[in-house]
């Protein structure tokens, strides 16, 4: 670790924990949302530009520093861990006008993105996407519903991935998807879409949208990617998929910070909580449950400053990055369990943010691809499957 990464992580340190940390524990068990003084606190950071080049009034820095920064805040809230991503993992296929106009607004926090892919029959498969996009004049026009659109009302931009031609083969359905940006006003949902909350049980801090495109009109620049070869029309998915390493060790970064909040608050709990007259703390069950959780942490880390290193050094490491977010994820939901158990009682109410962390961690094993996926990525490239 370098002396400007080390002062980087610190910076992040004090932050999570003197500006989000208290917002966390008032607002996540009230089921409030991220309020706009904290994501003007998160632009003056630099936060939402971390990976946007210098050129365009972003940090500049790489996905090692960007998952430094990510399990910092996510320490403290993984909805905000979460929320910078809107920033730094959106603006792909953007053409190089949308990118001058964009990018500089997009690292000043006000330009800010959701995703729209997922649908309620195409969920870890992209591929079986419904929401249909077609010719209109020169323009186009959408119809079709998204499902796990989170930050879809707060958002200044919607990507949204649509099929726009059959595929030329069955076993191809990837052929003939396409991604537009939808712009939208703040706040607000613009005539033709309409959209309802998720009844979801964490992740609390912004909503998760269900979305229904109804007629939806676009115009003809909507379509992304139409500047890179391989991309633009029909070339979608590829676009989807792109990017995903970032993704998953970024997400491998919200889970290290859940489980080391767990760890961090069940060290003090240790030494606080005084049972059959000595400190929990002093009894080797309670000391080896955390050692094992440190040394998970630790494990999981490690691996994914490995792969962040892979991605700043433009290696491939898909089935390491597919490792990474599959390794901490479910090592992040066994830590915070442990914390529950440390906490006995306690761990199980509303009092402690135990519950949150592990709420939280839970889905970290759900989106950016299930564990199952990541098995699936790993297990391919390891045992690569017979043509039929």
């Amino acid at each position: 670790m370098t002396d400007e990464r080390r002062m980087i992580q610190q910076a992040a340190r004090d932050f999570a924990m003197n500006e989000v940390l208290p917002l966390a524990n008032k607002l996540d068990p009230e089921q409030g949302d991220i309020p706009m003084s904290l994501r003007d606190k998160l632009a003056e950071m630099g936060y939402f530009g971390i990976v946007i080049p210098e050129a365009y009034g972003g940090l500049g820095l790489g996905a090692f520093e960007y998952v430094l920064i990510t399990e910092e805040l996510a320490r403290a809230w993984m909805s905000v861990a979460s929320i910078i991503a809107r920033g730094n993992g959106l603006g792909g296929g953007f053409t190089a006008e949308q990118r001058q106009e964009y990018l500089p607004r997009m690292a000043r926090g006000e330009f800010l993105g959701a995703a729209a892919l997922s649908e309620a029959e195409a969920g870890s498969d992209l591929a079986n996407v419904s929401c249909k996009a077609t010719r209109d004049g020169d323009g186009w026009m959408l119809n079709g519903s998204k499902m796990w659109c989170t930050f879809a009302d707060g958002a200044d931009f919607i990507s949204v991935l649509a099929r726009t031609k059959p595929p030329s083969d069955p076993h191809r359905r990837h052929e003939g998807i396409s991604q537009f940006l939808v712009l939208k006003e703040r706040d607000k949902f613009p005539p033709g879409l309409t959209g309802s909350p998720i009844r979801k049980i964490g992740y609390f801090g912004w909503k998760t949208w269900e979305l229904h495109f109804d007629n939806f009109k676009l115009p003809a620049d909507a379509l992304l990617g139409r500047e890179r070869e391989g991309r633009g029309e029909g070339k979608g998915f590829y676009g989807a998929v792109s990017g995903l390493e970032v993704a998953r060790v970024h997400t491998a970064a919200r889970a290290i910070g859940l489980a080391r909040g767990g760890l961090e608050d069940s060290l003090a709990y240790a030494q606080t909580r005084v049972q059959f007259g000595q400190p929990i703390g002093e009894f080797q069950a309670i000391r080896f449950k955390l050692a094992e959780m440190a040394t998970e942490i630790e494990a999981a880390r490690q691996l994914t400053y490995f792969v962040a290193t892979e991605i700043d050094g433009r290696r491939r490491c898909d089935k390491e990055a597919s490792m990474a977010k599959l390794f901490a994820s479910e090592m992040s939901e066994r830590v915070t369990s442990q914390a529950i158990q440390i906490h006995g009682g306690y761990g199980y109410t509303k009092d402690f943010p135990l519950e949150r962390y592990w709420r939280d961690a839970r889905l970290t094993k759900i989106f950016e691809g299930t564990s199952e996926i990541q098995l699936r990525i790993i297990s391919d490239r390891l045992l690569p499957r017979v043509k039929k």
